[in-house]
Protein backbone atom coordinates (compact mmCIF):
# COMPACT_ATOMS: atom_id res chain seq x y z
CA UNK A 1 0.00 0.00 0.00
CA UNK A 2 1.48 3.44 -0.91
CA UNK A 3 2.37 5.77 1.95
CA UNK A 4 1.90 9.53 2.24
CA UNK A 5 3.37 11.93 4.81
CA UNK A 6 1.86 15.37 5.44
CA UNK A 7 3.49 18.41 7.03
CA UNK A 8 1.82 21.73 7.89
CA UNK A 9 3.44 25.09 8.46
CA UNK A 10 1.55 28.06 9.87
CA UNK A 11 -1.95 28.63 11.14
CA UNK A 12 -4.87 26.47 12.27
CA UNK A 13 -6.51 27.11 8.92
CA UNK A 14 -3.59 25.39 7.21
CA UNK A 15 -3.94 22.43 9.57
CA UNK A 16 -7.62 22.09 8.70
CA UNK A 17 -6.85 22.16 4.99
CA UNK A 18 -4.00 19.67 5.30
CA UNK A 19 -6.42 17.27 6.98
CA UNK A 20 -8.79 17.66 4.02
CA UNK A 21 -5.92 16.84 1.64
CA UNK A 22 -5.05 13.84 3.79
CA UNK A 23 -8.58 12.47 3.48
CA UNK A 24 -8.20 12.51 -0.30
CA UNK A 25 -5.13 10.29 -0.02
CA UNK A 26 -6.90 7.94 2.40
CA UNK A 27 -9.78 7.59 -0.04
CA UNK A 28 -7.26 6.68 -2.75
CA UNK A 29 -5.88 3.83 -0.64
CA UNK A 30 -2.81 5.50 0.85
CA UNK A 31 -1.51 4.85 4.35
CA UNK A 32 -0.99 8.07 6.32
CA UNK A 33 2.40 8.05 8.08
CA UNK A 34 4.23 10.51 10.29
CA UNK A 35 6.31 13.10 8.49
CA UNK A 36 9.92 11.93 8.64
CA UNK A 37 9.04 8.27 8.08
CA UNK A 38 9.61 6.52 4.77
CA UNK A 39 6.90 7.68 2.36
CA UNK A 40 6.14 7.46 -1.34
CA UNK A 41 4.57 10.94 -1.36
CA UNK A 42 5.30 13.95 0.85
CA UNK A 43 2.86 16.88 0.91
CA UNK A 44 4.00 20.15 2.50
CA UNK A 45 1.39 22.86 3.13
CA UNK A 46 3.23 26.15 3.51
CA UNK A 47 2.98 29.54 5.19
CA UNK A 48 4.50 32.83 4.07
CA UNK A 49 3.59 35.26 6.84
CA UNK A 50 7.30 36.03 7.48
CA UNK A 51 10.65 35.45 5.80
CA UNK A 52 11.36 32.98 8.58
CA UNK A 53 8.32 30.96 7.49
CA UNK A 54 9.68 30.85 3.94
CA UNK A 55 13.06 29.67 5.22
CA UNK A 56 11.44 26.98 7.38
CA UNK A 57 9.51 25.75 4.35
CA UNK A 58 12.72 25.25 2.40
CA UNK A 59 14.22 23.36 5.35
CA UNK A 60 11.18 21.08 5.58
CA UNK A 61 11.36 20.27 1.87
CA UNK A 62 14.97 19.19 2.27
CA UNK A 63 14.05 17.16 5.35
CA UNK A 64 11.40 15.33 3.32
CA UNK A 65 13.99 14.48 0.67
CA UNK A 66 16.36 13.11 3.32
CA UNK A 67 13.73 11.05 5.13
CA UNK A 68 12.56 8.96 2.17
CA UNK A 69 14.10 7.27 -0.82
CA UNK A 70 13.14 9.40 -3.82
CA UNK A 71 9.69 10.54 -2.61
CA UNK A 72 7.27 12.45 -4.84
CA UNK A 73 7.29 15.88 -3.18
CA UNK A 74 4.23 18.15 -3.47
CA UNK A 75 4.41 21.69 -2.09
CA UNK A 76 1.29 23.81 -1.74
CA UNK A 77 -0.13 26.65 0.37
CA UNK A 78 0.56 30.36 0.65
CA UNK A 79 4.32 30.29 -0.05
CA UNK A 80 3.68 28.07 -3.08
CA UNK A 81 1.04 30.51 -4.32
CA UNK A 82 3.30 33.54 -4.08
CA UNK A 83 6.71 32.10 -4.98
CA UNK A 84 6.09 28.95 -7.06
CA UNK A 85 9.18 29.21 -9.21
CA UNK A 86 11.40 29.69 -6.16
CA UNK A 87 10.04 26.45 -4.71
CA UNK A 88 10.22 24.58 -8.02
CA UNK A 89 13.91 25.48 -8.20
CA UNK A 90 14.61 23.36 -5.09
CA UNK A 91 16.04 20.07 -6.31
CA UNK A 92 13.69 17.19 -5.54
CA UNK A 93 10.40 19.11 -5.67
CA UNK A 94 8.03 17.45 -8.16
CA UNK A 95 4.79 19.44 -8.03
CA UNK A 96 3.92 22.96 -6.85
CA UNK A 97 0.21 23.65 -6.32
CA UNK A 98 -1.31 27.05 -5.60
CA UNK A 99 -3.92 27.88 -2.98
CA UNK A 100 -6.82 26.96 -5.25
CA UNK A 101 -5.16 23.88 -6.76
CA UNK A 102 -4.33 22.22 -3.42
CA UNK A 103 -7.74 20.54 -3.29
CA UNK A 104 -7.35 18.92 -6.71
CA UNK A 105 -4.15 17.00 -5.98
CA UNK A 106 -5.14 13.83 -7.80
CA UNK A 107 -6.57 15.62 -10.84
CA UNK A 108 -3.18 17.28 -11.29
CA UNK A 109 -1.26 14.08 -10.64
CA UNK A 110 -3.30 12.28 -13.28
CA UNK A 111 -3.09 15.06 -15.87
CA UNK A 112 0.68 15.37 -15.41
CA UNK A 113 1.44 11.65 -15.53
CA UNK A 114 4.58 11.13 -17.55
CA UNK A 115 5.43 14.83 -17.66
CA UNK A 116 8.92 15.89 -16.54
CA UNK A 117 9.20 17.51 -13.12
CA UNK A 118 9.08 19.93 -11.48
CA UNK A 119 5.62 21.07 -12.53
CA UNK A 120 3.93 24.30 -11.38
CA UNK A 121 0.13 24.64 -11.26
CA UNK A 122 -0.77 28.02 -9.78
CA UNK A 123 -3.68 30.24 -10.80
CA UNK A 124 -4.01 33.94 -10.08
CA UNK A 125 -6.53 34.91 -7.37
CA UNK A 126 -9.87 36.17 -8.69
CA UNK A 127 -13.51 36.32 -7.70
CA UNK A 128 -14.14 32.86 -9.18
CA UNK A 129 -12.05 31.10 -6.55
CA UNK A 130 -14.16 28.60 -4.62
CA UNK A 131 -14.15 27.87 -0.94
CA UNK A 132 -12.70 24.38 -0.89
CA UNK A 133 -12.92 21.79 1.90
CA UNK A 134 -11.20 22.22 5.20
CA UNK A 135 -11.85 20.39 8.43
CA UNK A 136 -9.70 18.10 10.53
CA UNK A 137 -11.08 14.77 11.65
CA UNK A 138 -9.73 11.97 13.80
CA UNK A 139 -6.84 11.40 11.40
CA UNK A 140 -5.40 14.80 12.35
CA UNK A 141 -3.85 13.55 15.59
CA UNK A 142 -5.46 16.37 17.62
CA UNK A 143 -8.15 16.16 20.29
CA UNK A 144 -9.58 19.42 19.02
CA UNK A 145 -11.01 19.54 15.51
CA UNK A 146 -10.53 22.53 13.21
CA UNK A 147 -13.41 23.62 11.01
CA UNK A 148 -12.76 26.17 8.24
CA UNK A 149 -15.73 28.49 7.90
CA UNK A 150 -14.12 31.43 6.09
CA UNK A 151 -11.22 32.02 3.71
CA UNK A 152 -9.49 34.98 2.04
CA UNK A 153 -9.48 38.60 3.16
CA UNK A 154 -10.72 41.94 1.84
CA UNK A 155 -8.57 43.97 4.24
CA UNK A 156 -5.49 45.78 2.93
CA UNK A 157 -3.08 45.77 5.87
CA UNK A 158 0.15 47.24 4.55
CA UNK A 159 2.38 44.41 5.81
CA UNK A 160 0.30 41.39 4.79
CA UNK A 161 0.45 39.10 1.74
CA UNK A 162 -2.45 36.84 2.73
CA UNK A 163 -5.00 38.51 0.38
CA UNK A 164 -2.50 37.90 -2.45
CA UNK A 165 -2.10 34.26 -1.41
CA UNK A 166 -5.71 33.39 -0.58
CA UNK A 167 -7.88 35.81 -2.54
CA UNK A 168 -10.99 37.70 -1.50
CA UNK A 169 -13.08 36.98 1.58
CA UNK A 170 -15.56 34.14 1.13
CA UNK A 171 -17.47 31.92 3.52
CA UNK A 172 -18.84 28.42 3.70
CA UNK A 173 -22.66 28.25 3.78
CA UNK A 174 -24.07 27.98 7.28
CA UNK A 175 -25.78 24.65 6.68
CA UNK A 176 -22.57 23.12 5.38
CA UNK A 177 -20.73 24.34 8.49
CA UNK A 178 -23.35 22.68 10.68
CA UNK A 179 -23.23 19.46 8.67
CA UNK A 180 -19.46 19.22 9.03
CA UNK A 181 -19.68 20.06 12.74
CA UNK A 182 -22.12 17.16 13.25
CA UNK A 183 -19.74 14.86 11.39
CA UNK A 184 -16.88 15.88 13.68
CA UNK A 185 -18.99 15.32 16.80
CA UNK A 186 -20.04 11.89 15.52
CA UNK A 187 -16.35 11.11 15.01
CA UNK A 188 -15.80 11.70 18.74
CA UNK A 189 -14.49 15.26 18.89
CA UNK A 190 -15.58 17.18 21.95
CA UNK A 191 -14.15 20.54 20.85
CA UNK A 192 -14.36 22.32 17.50
CA UNK A 193 -12.28 25.39 16.64
CA UNK A 194 -13.77 27.71 14.00
CA UNK A 195 -10.97 28.86 11.70
CA UNK A 196 -10.47 31.23 8.79
CA UNK A 197 -8.28 34.06 7.57
CA UNK A 198 -10.73 36.67 8.88
CA UNK A 199 -13.30 34.71 10.88
CA UNK A 200 -15.13 37.83 12.02
CA UNK A 201 -16.01 38.56 8.38
CA UNK A 202 -17.94 35.30 8.14
CA UNK A 203 -21.04 35.44 5.92
CA UNK A 204 -20.97 39.18 5.22
CA UNK A 205 -21.39 38.80 1.46
CA UNK A 206 -24.29 36.37 1.86
CA UNK A 207 -26.28 38.33 4.43
CA UNK A 208 -25.07 36.12 7.30
CA UNK A 209 -22.76 36.89 10.20
CA UNK A 210 -20.53 35.16 12.71
CA UNK A 211 -22.95 35.71 15.58
CA UNK A 212 -25.69 33.71 13.89
CA UNK A 213 -23.25 30.95 12.93
CA UNK A 214 -22.03 30.65 16.52
CA UNK A 215 -25.58 30.61 17.89
CA UNK A 216 -26.43 27.74 15.55
CA UNK A 217 -23.18 25.87 16.22
CA UNK A 218 -23.64 25.77 20.00
CA UNK A 219 -26.94 23.95 19.39
CA UNK A 220 -25.21 21.06 17.59
CA UNK A 221 -26.16 17.99 19.61
CA UNK A 222 -23.23 16.43 21.44
CA UNK A 223 -20.82 19.34 20.92
CA UNK A 224 -19.19 20.07 24.25
CA UNK A 225 -16.94 22.98 23.28
CA UNK A 226 -16.79 25.59 20.54
CA UNK A 227 -13.69 27.79 20.33
CA UNK A 228 -13.13 30.81 18.10
CA UNK A 229 -9.76 31.30 16.44
CA UNK A 230 -8.26 34.75 15.89
CA UNK A 231 -10.84 37.52 15.40
CA UNK A 232 -10.22 41.13 14.38
CA UNK A 233 -10.99 43.62 17.20
CA UNK A 234 -13.26 45.76 15.02
CA UNK A 235 -15.35 42.65 14.23
CA UNK A 236 -15.70 41.40 17.81
CA UNK A 237 -19.17 42.59 18.76
CA UNK A 238 -20.60 43.16 22.23
CA UNK A 239 -23.27 40.57 21.38
CA UNK A 240 -20.64 37.92 20.71
CA UNK A 241 -18.85 38.72 23.96
CA UNK A 242 -22.18 38.44 25.80
CA UNK A 243 -22.85 35.07 24.14
CA UNK A 244 -19.47 33.70 25.23
CA UNK A 245 -20.19 34.95 28.76
CA UNK A 246 -23.56 33.19 28.95
CA UNK A 247 -22.90 30.00 26.98
CA UNK A 248 -21.87 26.72 28.52
CA UNK A 249 -20.42 25.56 25.19
CA UNK A 250 -18.41 28.55 23.93
CA UNK A 251 -14.87 28.60 25.30
CA UNK A 252 -13.89 31.55 27.45
CA UNK A 253 -11.03 32.45 25.15
CA UNK A 254 -10.37 35.12 22.54
CA UNK A 255 -7.32 35.69 20.37
CA UNK A 256 -7.42 39.30 19.14
CA UNK A 257 -4.70 40.77 16.89
CA UNK A 258 -3.39 44.14 18.06
CA UNK A 259 -0.13 44.53 16.05
CA UNK A 260 0.82 47.84 17.70
CA UNK A 261 -0.22 49.84 20.74
CA UNK A 262 0.64 53.17 19.09
CA UNK A 263 -1.90 54.88 16.85
CA UNK A 264 0.50 56.32 14.26
CA UNK A 265 1.88 52.85 13.58
CA UNK A 266 -1.63 51.39 13.48
CA UNK A 267 -2.56 53.88 10.77
CA UNK A 268 0.55 53.04 8.76
CA UNK A 269 -0.36 49.38 9.11
CA UNK A 270 -3.86 50.23 7.80
CA UNK A 271 -5.50 48.69 10.84
CA UNK A 272 -9.13 49.52 11.52
CA UNK A 273 -9.13 50.57 15.19
CA UNK A 274 -7.25 52.71 17.68
CA UNK A 275 -5.32 51.57 20.72
CA UNK A 276 -8.02 53.08 22.94
CA UNK A 277 -10.79 51.18 21.14
CA UNK A 278 -8.80 47.96 21.49
CA UNK A 279 -8.30 48.55 25.21
CA UNK A 280 -12.04 49.17 25.56
CA UNK A 281 -12.81 45.79 23.99
CA UNK A 282 -10.40 44.03 26.35
CA UNK A 283 -11.92 45.83 29.35
CA UNK A 284 -15.41 44.72 28.33
CA UNK A 285 -14.30 41.10 27.98
CA UNK A 286 -12.53 41.12 31.33
CA UNK A 287 -15.60 42.66 33.04
CA UNK A 288 -18.02 40.16 31.48
CA UNK A 289 -15.76 37.10 31.71
CA UNK A 290 -13.15 37.55 34.48
CA UNK A 291 -11.39 34.21 33.89
CA UNK A 292 -11.28 34.60 30.09
CA UNK A 293 -8.03 33.77 28.34
CA UNK A 294 -7.04 36.58 25.97
CA UNK A 295 -4.22 36.28 23.46
CA UNK A 296 -2.72 39.15 21.48
CA UNK A 297 -0.73 39.31 18.22
CA UNK A 298 1.84 42.11 18.03
CA UNK A 299 4.43 43.06 15.40
CA UNK A 300 7.68 44.75 16.43
CA UNK A 301 10.03 46.69 14.16
CA UNK A 302 7.44 47.91 11.68
CA UNK A 303 8.96 50.48 9.26
CA UNK A 304 9.38 53.84 10.98
CA UNK A 305 8.70 52.49 14.49
CA UNK A 306 10.80 54.70 16.74
CA UNK A 307 12.08 53.73 20.15
CA UNK A 308 9.45 55.99 21.71
CA UNK A 309 6.67 54.32 19.72
CA UNK A 310 7.88 50.87 20.72
CA UNK A 311 7.99 51.97 24.37
CA UNK A 312 4.39 53.16 24.01
CA UNK A 313 3.41 49.71 22.70
CA UNK A 314 5.30 48.07 25.57
CA UNK A 315 3.59 50.29 28.15
CA UNK A 316 0.20 49.67 26.54
CA UNK A 317 0.66 45.89 26.60
CA UNK A 318 2.12 45.91 30.10
CA UNK A 319 -1.03 47.60 31.42
CA UNK A 320 -3.45 45.55 29.29
CA UNK A 321 -5.14 42.72 31.24
CA UNK A 322 -4.39 39.97 28.70
CA UNK A 323 -3.07 36.44 29.15
CA UNK A 324 -0.30 35.99 26.58
CA UNK A 325 1.30 37.55 23.50
CA UNK A 326 2.23 36.15 20.10
CA UNK A 327 5.18 38.33 19.12
CA UNK A 328 6.23 38.64 15.47
CA UNK A 329 9.33 40.41 14.22
CA UNK A 330 8.40 42.52 11.21
CA UNK A 331 9.54 40.90 7.98
CA UNK A 332 9.53 42.57 4.58
CA UNK A 333 7.03 40.76 2.38
CA UNK A 334 7.29 41.25 -1.40
CA UNK A 335 4.56 43.32 -3.08
CA UNK A 336 3.36 44.95 0.14
CA UNK A 337 3.37 48.73 0.75
CA UNK A 338 5.29 48.36 4.01
CA UNK A 339 8.20 46.63 2.28
CA UNK A 340 8.76 49.77 0.19
CA UNK A 341 8.44 52.21 3.09
CA UNK A 342 11.32 54.37 4.22
CA UNK A 343 13.01 54.03 7.61
CA UNK A 344 13.20 50.25 7.87
CA UNK A 345 14.16 49.31 11.42
CA UNK A 346 17.54 47.62 11.81
CA UNK A 347 17.25 43.82 12.26
CA UNK A 348 19.16 43.84 15.57
CA UNK A 349 16.71 46.42 16.95
CA UNK A 350 13.75 44.34 15.80
CA UNK A 351 15.16 41.28 17.55
CA UNK A 352 15.77 43.15 20.80
CA UNK A 353 12.19 44.46 20.81
CA UNK A 354 10.93 40.95 20.12
CA UNK A 355 12.96 39.63 23.06
CA UNK A 356 11.52 42.22 25.44
CA UNK A 357 7.92 41.45 24.47
CA UNK A 358 8.46 37.70 24.70
CA UNK A 359 9.66 38.19 28.27
CA UNK A 360 6.58 40.32 28.95
CA UNK A 361 4.41 37.55 27.49
CA UNK A 362 5.95 34.99 29.85
CA UNK A 363 5.23 37.25 32.81
CA UNK A 364 1.63 37.78 31.73
CA UNK A 365 1.01 34.08 31.14
CA UNK A 366 2.50 33.21 34.52
CA UNK A 367 0.38 35.85 36.28
CA UNK A 368 -2.75 34.60 34.54
CA UNK A 369 -1.96 31.01 35.50
CA UNK A 370 -1.34 32.07 39.11
CA UNK A 371 -4.78 33.70 39.16
CA UNK A 372 -6.28 30.28 38.38
CA UNK A 373 -4.90 28.63 41.55
CA UNK A 374 -7.82 27.51 43.70
CA UNK A 375 -10.29 27.58 40.81
CA UNK A 376 -11.93 24.57 39.18
CA UNK A 377 -11.63 24.41 35.39
CA UNK A 378 -12.99 21.96 32.81
CA UNK A 379 -9.99 20.34 31.12
CA UNK A 380 -10.03 18.48 27.80
CA UNK A 381 -7.23 15.92 28.02
CA UNK A 382 -4.80 15.35 25.17
CA UNK A 383 -2.36 12.61 24.20
CA UNK A 384 0.72 14.23 25.76
CA UNK A 385 1.98 12.45 28.89
CA UNK A 386 5.15 13.61 30.64
CA UNK A 387 6.17 11.74 33.76
CA UNK A 388 3.07 11.28 35.88
CA UNK A 389 1.06 14.05 34.20
CA UNK A 390 -1.31 14.01 31.25
CA UNK A 391 -1.79 17.50 29.86
CA UNK A 392 -4.85 19.18 28.45
CA UNK A 393 -6.37 22.61 27.98
CA UNK A 394 -9.05 24.31 30.01
CA UNK A 395 -11.76 26.18 28.15
CA UNK A 396 -9.86 29.43 28.80
CA UNK A 397 -6.74 27.97 27.14
CA UNK A 398 -4.83 27.36 30.36
CA UNK A 399 -2.59 24.32 29.95
CA UNK A 400 -3.18 21.90 32.82
CA UNK A 401 -1.29 18.79 33.92
CA UNK A 402 -3.40 16.11 35.62
CA UNK A 403 -2.45 12.77 37.25
CA UNK A 404 -2.09 10.43 34.28
CA UNK A 405 -3.02 7.19 36.02
CA UNK A 406 -6.36 5.98 34.67
CA UNK A 407 -6.86 9.14 32.64
CA UNK A 408 -7.32 8.81 28.87
CA UNK A 409 -7.12 11.44 26.15
CA UNK A 410 -10.26 13.21 24.91
CA UNK A 411 -11.94 13.31 28.31
CA UNK A 412 -13.40 16.48 29.80
CA UNK A 413 -12.65 16.50 33.52
CA UNK A 414 -13.16 19.10 36.20
CA UNK A 415 -9.83 19.98 37.81
CA UNK A 416 -8.91 22.17 40.74
CA UNK A 417 -5.75 24.15 40.05
CA UNK A 418 -3.27 23.72 42.91
CA UNK A 419 -0.04 25.23 41.59
CA UNK A 420 1.84 26.67 38.62
CA UNK A 421 4.86 24.73 37.44
CA UNK A 422 6.74 26.14 34.47
CA UNK A 423 4.45 26.48 31.46
CA UNK A 424 1.48 24.63 32.96
CA UNK A 425 -0.84 24.52 35.93
CA UNK A 426 -0.91 21.38 38.03
CA UNK A 427 -4.41 20.23 38.85
CA UNK A 428 -6.21 17.57 40.86
CA UNK A 429 -9.37 15.89 39.61
CA UNK A 430 -12.60 17.08 41.19
CA UNK A 431 -15.01 14.75 39.41
CA UNK A 432 -14.56 10.99 39.91
CA UNK A 433 -15.48 10.06 36.34
CA UNK A 434 -15.28 11.53 32.86
CA UNK A 435 -18.01 13.98 31.88
CA UNK A 436 -19.90 12.46 28.93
Amino acid sequence: MPRVALHTLGCKLNHAETAAIGRQFLEKGFDLVEFGEQADVCVINTCTVTERADRECRQVIRRALRSSADPYVIVTGCYAQLEPEEIAAIEGVDLVLGSQEKFQVFQHLESLAGEPTPRVCVSEPDDSWGFGPGYSGSESGHTRAYLKVQDGCDYTCSFCTIPLARGVSRSQPLEECLLQARHLVEAGHKEIVLTGVNVGDYGRKAGEDLLRLVREMVRVEGLRRLRLSSIEPNLLSDELIDLVASSGVLCRHFHIPLQSGEDTILRRMRRRYTAAAYAGTIARIRKQIPACGIGVDVIVGFPGETEAQFEETYRFLNELPVSYLHVFTYSERPNTPASEAAFQVEPRVRQERNRRLRILSQKKRHAFYESMVGQSLPVLTESDVEGDLRSGFADNYVRVGLPAAGLEENEIRSARIVSVEGDLCRGTLVDPVSVA
